[in-house]
C-alpha cells in the first residue's frame, strides 16, 4: 500500500477481538489460525444456516476450478487476490499439474497471512502483503518481483474478496483498475455474497456482526455484481451460485454465493 493511501479496516497485526474474515473462513473449512471472535461470528452464522460450512467448501472448490478453467486456456500467471490462510489443496498445485511452469502470486492486506504463506510456501509461490483497494500501488508491486507479466494474459482470482470491499471503496473502479493492466485472453475469477435468494436474517445476521471490522460483509444483487465485470466476457454459466459451476447434484444454501469467470475482450482485428 502506498504511504497516500490508508484504510481504516485494514489489519494492522494480531487483533483477537475483532472478526476477521480470513479467519473466519479459516475456521469454517476447519482450521485452527481463529480466534474466539471469529469463531463467535461463525457460530452465530452457523445458527442460522448449518450449510455455511459446506459454502466454503464450495467457495473453496471454485477457486480451483477457475484455476483449473484458465490454466487449461493457457495461463502460466495466477495473482490470486486477498489469498487468506493457505489451504490444501493449493492453488499452484492445481495450475501446476496442467502447466509445471505456472506462477503465482498470492496477496493479502494482513501482515499474518502473508506471513504463513511466505512461511509454509516458500519457494512455491510469492506471497505480498498489499491491499487490493489500492490497485495501481498492488499492481507495480507485482510488476517489481519480476513474476508477473502482465504484457501477457493473467488469472487475476478475486474469489472470497469483493464482498469485502464496502460500496464507497468503490469496487468497480477496482475491477477497471485491474482491468486496464490485465492483456487482452486474460481471465478474472470472483465470488459475491448476494441478496438474491439469501435468507434475510443471514443479511442482518452478519453484516451487524462484522460492522467496522476487517471482515466487514457487503451483500451486492446480481445486477449490481454484473455492473462491476463492465467490458469483460462472462463465461457459461454466467454470473451464478458457485454450485452450478461445480456442476453435479449440489445443493443449494441458505447463503447464496455467485461466482464469475471473465476473460477480457480480444482487441478487435480488421
Amino acid at each position: 500500500m502506498t504511504d497516500s493511501v490508508t484504510f481504516d479496516r485494514a489489519p494492522q497485526g494480531v487483533s483477537p477481538a475483532q472478526p476477521h474474515s480470513a479467519r473466519i473462513y479459516d475456521y469454517l473449512l476447519g482450521g485452527k489460525d481463529n480466534y474466539e471472535a471469529d469463531r463467535a461470528v461463525a457460530q452465530r452464522l452457523l445458527s442460522i444456516a448449518p450449510d455455511t460450512r459446506t459454502l466454503a467448501w464450495f467457495s473453496r472448490q471454485f477457486l480451483l476450478y477457475a484455476t483449473r478453467v484458465a490454466a487449461e486456456a493457457g495461463i502460466r500467471q495466477f495473482l490470486d487476490l486477498g489469498s487468506g490462510f493457505p489451504t490444501e489443496p493449493h492453488l499452484h498445485e492445481i495450475a501446476r499439474t496442467i502447466c509445471p511452469d505456472a506462477r503465482v502470486v498470492a496477496v493479502d492486506y494482513d501482515p499474518v497471512v502473508v506471513a504463513h504463506t511466505a512461511a509454509l510456501l516458500e519457494h512455491q509461490v510469492t506471497a505480498l502483503l498489499m491491499d487490493a483497494r489500492d490497485p495501481e500501488a498492488l499492481i507495480d508491486e507485482v510488476r517489481s518481483t519480476k513474476v508477473i507479466d502482465f504484457d501477457q494474459p493473467v488469472a487475476v482470482l478475486m474469489v472470497g474478496l469483493l464482498h469485502y470491499i464496502t460500496d464507497d471503496e468503490n469496487p468497480g473502479d477496482i475491477i477497471a483498475r485491474f482491468r486496464k493492466h490485465m492483456a487482452p485472453g486474460s481471465y478474472l475469477a470472483l465470488t459475491h455474497v448476494t441478496t438474491d435468494d439469501t435468507d434475510p436474517r443471514i443479511i442482518h445476521q452478519t453484516t451487524t456482526d462484522t460492522r467496522g471490522s476487517p471482515a466487514q460483509v457487503q451483500y451486492r444483487s446480481t445486477a449490481a455484481v454484473r455492473d462491476l465485470l463492465e467490458g469483460f466476457d462472462i463465461l457459461g454459466p454466467g454470473i451464478a451460485p458457485v454450485q452450478q459451476w461445480l456442476g453435479g447434484d449440489i445443493p443449494a444454501t441458505r447463503l447464496t454465493l455467485l461466482g464469475a469467470v471473465c476473460r477480457t475482450r480480444q482487441p478487435l482485428t480488421s
